[in-house]
Parts: structure tokens; sequence; C-alpha cells
């Protein structure tokens, strides 16, 4: 048996991809409606958390606290030798508290945050990044070779958030450089459009340029599923872990801070896709 909880773009998605994969999974989130519209998705929907844990039990979750209000109902409620995987996006440091809570009640917690979005997870696309016990992440593997085509064990608790943290660091860098260097060659009259193919062509192509710009930002759909505000959390974790570990970040620093500048230009409700159009357009902090 396997379980979801919370049920938001990325959970929801994550769930209907184990019914279409044959799996009968739980559900569960705070709100009703995300719980009725999982049951008519197919999934079982239990009276209250407790009873929608499984074996292998997987967290899709904003941030640490609701990890923490989860893990404080759901670790007396789980059989010893469960497996938690959880895909959120934490700091390193509360996931090493996490597992060690999860270890004194016999379950194994893995952080397993992930890179793709809902559409990856929909498509069992996903690249997920794990940290923790290897034997445990053996047990879900099972489950987890449905929704993803690259698993891949970074090492200890942990490792998985920090890489997650750097890949999204990144992600937001190229969003910025992306919209700037487009900005520099649609001024000298050279279109967007124009100048993708040669990028992707070329030495200077990165997953913004080949996936970002073309589905979501020259369709103008913006519809990825993943907000400003959730990117913007992630490259504050990445900040705070830079601060704790004394690195500095000069060139990504630069481009994160441009994410909490021009806020008022992409909100935090914003498909994150729109802070590279902003800047294509002209935006300033």
């Amino acid at each position: 048996m396997v379980a979801v909880i919370g049920l938001g773009n990325m959970g929801m998605a994550v769930l209907k991809r184990l019914i279409a994969s044959g799996h009968l999974p739980r559900g569960w989130d705070l709100d009703p409606a995300k719980r009725e519209a999982a049951r008519q998705a197919g999934a079982e929907i239990a009276a209250d958390l407790a009873a929608s844990l499984a074996e292998i039990t997987l967290f899709s979750l904003p941030h640490d606290a609701a990890v923490a209000a989860v893990l404080q109902e759901a670790l007396p409620a789980l059989q010893p030798g469960a497996v938690i995987i959880d895909t959120s996006t934490l700091s390193p440091r509360a996931v090493r508290g996490f597992a060690e809570q999860a270890a004194a009640q016999g379950v194994s917690y893995l952080d397993a945050p992930v890179s793709g979005g809902p559409a990856g997870a929909a498509a069992g696309s996903m690249a997920m990044m794990v940290g923790g016990d290897a034997a445990a992440l053996e047990r879900a593997t099972p489950i987890l070779q449905h929704l993803t085509a690259r698993l891949l064990h970074i090492g200890p608790s942990g490792a998985g958030q920090v890489a997650k943290l750097v890949n999204n660091l990144l992600v937001a860098s190229h969003l910025v450089t992306a919209g700037e260097a487009l900005r520099l060659g649609a001024a000298a009259g050279v279109a967007p459009e124009a100048l993708l193919p040669v990028l992707n062509g070329a030495s200077g192509r990165s997953a913004v340029t080949e996936v970002n710009w073309p589905r979501w930002i020259i369709p103008g759909t913006f519809d990825s599923g993943f907000s400003a505000g959730l990117m913007r959390k992630d490259v504050g974790l990445a900040l705070a872990l830079a601060r704790e570990l004394d690195v500095p970040l000069e060139a990504t620093g630069r481009a994160a801070l441009l994410w909490q500048e021009l806020r008022e230009a992409v909100p935090d409700e914003a498909d994150f896709n729109h802070l590279s159009a902003a800047i294509l357009a002209g935006a300033k902090p």
C-alpha cells in the first residue's frame, strides 16, 4: 500500500500517476475539496491523517513547519519498517532532524525532492534526488520507479535537499540570465523566437532556453504548475545554506536577490516563468 500526503499540484499529479500505474493509493490533505478531488480520481480517502498512512508514504508539503506538523501526528501511527519519501523542498538541517525523529520510531525518512514539476510527475519523468538510507530507498523503489525517470541516491540524510537547492539556485539564475540576454538580442533587433534555436544549438543553451522558454514563455501559457513564490522559497533556502556554511555567492546571489526585488512585477502566485519574461520586457527592481 502507498499513500500521498499533501494534494497540491505536485501531490495530486503524483497520486494520479500512481493510479494510472495500477496502484490504489490513499490520499490526504487538510483541504476537503482536494480530498474529494482525489477520491473522484480513484484514491482511497480515510477519515483522518493517521488512517491515511501506508507502508510507503509520500509527502508533498510546502515547507519545514508543515512537515514537522504532519510528522508529529504520523510517526506514532506508522508501523516500524515503514518508509516516508518526502518530496518537499526543505532545509537540509531540518530534514536531518526529521530523519532522527523517524528513526526513533523505527521508521525510515528519506528526503527526496524532485525536479520536473507536475508535468513530470504526471508523465513519470521526474528526477528524484534522495538522501538517506539506501536499504529504505531500495524498498520504496518499486513504487518510485513509476514516478521517476532518474532516481538518484545522493548520499546520507539531507543530501537530497542540498542537490535540489543547488539545482533550483541554478534554475532561478538561468531564468534571470536568459531574460537579460534575450532582452539584449531584442534591443538589437533579433527576437527571442529567432535567438532560441541558435542558443539551443550552441553552447549557451540551458533547460530554461530548451524547455521553459519554448513551452511556457513564448506561447504565453505560463502554466508550469510551479509558482514564483515556491521558487522564492527554494532560493531563500539556498541562500540560508550558503550563509550557514559561509560560502559566498556573488553571481547566483545577485540573481537570487532579483527574485525578491521583482516581487511586485512577478507576485508569488504567478507562474515562476513570468520572471524571465518580465526581465525581457524591461522590468526593474
